[in-house]
């Protein structure tokens, strides 16, 4: 949808970002109680000879078999919780007034009241296509990955702002640039 580029964007008007796909990617490193979890439940193939997990295989099982993944969000949604609203609080803490959390299964989650306001980043389903398609993902994959969540008109008709990114990036800029003025 463009969600990383419109983060960028931000962090580029000096605003704080947590990106929960991040968060999520350091939860499951070596020695952290959600990869130990991980393991046990998904069992020692998921893990690779160097001690990493083998995210596309543990994709591919979860996305192909919805009470796997319900299995995986059940171990990941809390502790990616709790580290982005730690986050928060830390700027709080330190007198931040405006930050951004990146969450694409914000809805899903029921994370929305967490929020003062909800940006949505979405374009047409043919763009997301072609956009998951170019990082490698097959027809399959993105299906499972695009079924897993809310239709984006929903997401889009719950949201306070829409960032459109089927036009230019310079254009995804203005609406970001349109957003912030209406924030300060």
């Amino acid at each position: 949808m463009g969600k990383t580029t419109v983060a960028g964007v931000l962090t580029g008007h000096g605003l704080r970002v947590v990106d929960t796909d991040v968060l999520a990617r350091e939860l499951v490193k070596p020695g952290q109680p959600a990869w130990d979890e991980i393991k046990s439940t998904f069992g020692p193939g998921i893990v690779s000879p160097d001690g990493q997990l083998r995210r596309e295989e543990l994709a591919c099982r979860v996305f192909a078999d919805p009470p796997a993944r319900l299995r995986l969000e059940s171990i990941l949604h809390p502790r990616i919780r709790l580290a982005w609203q730690t986050q928060i609080e830390e700027w709080r803490a330190a007198g931040q007034t405006l930050a951004v959390v990146v969450i694409p299964l914000l809805f899903e989650t029921q994370a929305e009241a967490s929020f003062n306001k909800i940006l949505c980043v979405a374009c047409l389903p043919a763009s997301q296509q072609e956009r998951l398609a170019a990082r490698g993902w097959t027809t399959e994959q993105i299906s499972q990955r695009v079924a897993a969540q809310l239709p984006i008109e929903q997401k889009v008709n719950q949201a306070n702002y829409v960032i459109w990114t089927e036009g230019r990036l310079d254009s995804t800029v203005r609406q970001v640039e349109r957003i912030l003025m209406k924030a300060e």
